[in-house]
């Protein structure tokens, strides 16, 4: 198969992100390019864009992981297919001989041995493109390279991609203290996306993150509540590519437009832990982000503090990734509790089978006295959950946090009984694509 045409300058676009999370990409997407045809696939979507839609996604999505200019595909069976697939791209529209390259590879049925070995054909055929045409070779870079270049293999065809933005995309640059869990910030956007939390009065209201760690919920829902872009605090891939040197001055531009757009949040967001130390991580953590003067922060337990106070007629949303047995020990007073044994004979606490009937408690006491009502989001792995916490889900999604599948649970703070579910569980996204 041939390099695909690009009519009107438009590139073919393959935007990835974690599994469970392409219909909400799907929006945010819509959003930040309207009017353009998407295509929802396994692990991301695709579009055509020009490369200034390229510099937008990079700057503004909250939900993906990486932004893919697909380059060719075609059929192979062997290494050496991979090669001549690689030889017949002009790699010197993307880079000089003075810049550094680095190849990776998924795949998905591939018949190959070695993905490394698939790495080092495709380098191979850049470094000899660019020798025929200008005598040298560029130099690989493990770290941090010029060119990022992407392979996907599937059981019978191998896709090229430049990778335009570098580190992924949930590395957003503000975010140097960590926990002994980190959420990524792509997984906490995806909760916010879930809940249609927008940072209004009519989405969502008031946010309240009560296990907030080092503040990523937080700080997330503070710059979605500000307009900031993602983005703004980090560098991409694309900066230093050949195409994009001539959009420079247009980069500046959108970069300042998206700075003009900023403005104070029209709802309060406050989070809190019972450590002390992370409470002081998320402080640093959103200063760096901007939004420090924006959100409250406060130490505590999650099954003591007492709800938030709100302005009068203000819903507000509890957002929270809880501890659990895979991920991090519960802490507090549901932290003293007996060692067992978990499925894989491993020593585990079972402070969460205490931790979550209480934490219910609690909110039934202290977050159904506001007219305007909570609603709370709980991002867990057991699926069981709602029965351990005597509550009602009203909806929940799947979600995956890194290795482990979890739900987001919705739970609706009404006095007296819970109300009855209005919808099951969302479906899985479609299949069939790549996972890039």
């Amino acid at each position: 198969m041939a390099a695909k045409e690009t009519p009107k300058n438009l590139h073919y676009l393959f935007v990835s992100c974690p599994s469970g999370v392409e219909r909400l990409l799907d929006e945010e997407v819509r959003a930040i390019l309207p009017k353009t045809h998407i295509e929802v696939l396994r692990g991301g979507i695709a579009l055509k864009s020009d490369l200034e839609g390229v510099m937008k996604l990079n700057l503004e999505c909250r939900l993906a992981q990486r932004v893919l200019i697909e380059l060719i595909s075609g059929g192979y069976r062997h290494e050496d297919d991979i090669y001549a697939l690689a030889r017949r791209i002009d790699w010197t529209q993307w880079i000089t001989p003075a810049e550094t390259i680095r190849v990776d590879t998924t795949a998905r049925h591939s018949p190959l041995q070695s993905l490394n070995f698939a790495n080092l054909r495709v380098k191979d055929a850049i470094c000899d493109v660019l020798r025929d045409a200008t005598g040298e070779r560029p130099s690989v870079d493990t770290r941090f390279p010029d060119l990022p270049v992407m392979m996907h293999l599937s059981e019978t065809d191998a896709t090229l991609y430049i990778d335009t933005s570098g580190e992924p995309l949930f590395k957003r640059g503000w975010r140097e203290d960590k926990g002994d869990a980190p959420l990524k910030e792509t997984l906490a956007a995806a909760m916010l996306a879930a809940a249609g939390w927008k940072g209004t009065p009519e989405t969502g209201g008031a946010l309240h993150d009560p296990c907030c760690g080092s503040g990523t919920i937080a700080v997330e829902a503070a710059q979605i509540a500000c307009g900031m872009a993602a983005g703004m605090q980090r560098r991409f891939s694309f900066e230093k590519q050949l195409p994009f040197v001539p959009l420079r001055g247009r980069w500046q531009a959108i970069k300042q437009a998206a700075k003009d757009r900023e403005h104070a949040p029209a709802v309060p967001i406050f989070c809190s832990d019972v450590s002390f130390r992370m409470v002081d991580f998320a402080r640093r953590n959103a200063e760096r982000a901007g939004v420090a003067q924006y959100i409250q922060f406060n130490g505590g337990d999650a099954l003591e503090r007492p709800a938030p106070e709100l302005p009068e007629g203000m819903p507000g949303t509890i957002m929270m990734n809880p501890p659990y047995g895979e991920r991090i020990e519960v802490r507090g007073k549901a932290g003293n509790v007996q060692m067992s044994r978990d499925a894989y004979g491993s020593e585990a606490r079972d402070g969460g089978d205490d931790f979550f009937p209480r934490l219910a408690s609690h909110w039934k006491r202290a977050y159904t006295l506001n007219p305007a009502g909570w609603t709370a989001w709980l991002l867990c792995p057991d699926m069981k959950l709602p029965s351990k916490m005597r509550l009602k889900e009203s909806r929940k999604f799947p979600m995956w946090n890194g290795p482990i599948e979890c739900r987001l649970f919705r739970f609706d703070l009404i006095k007296g009984s819970a109300r009855k579910p209005r919808g099951g569980e969302d479906q899985h996204p479609e299949e069939g694509a790549p996972q890039s």
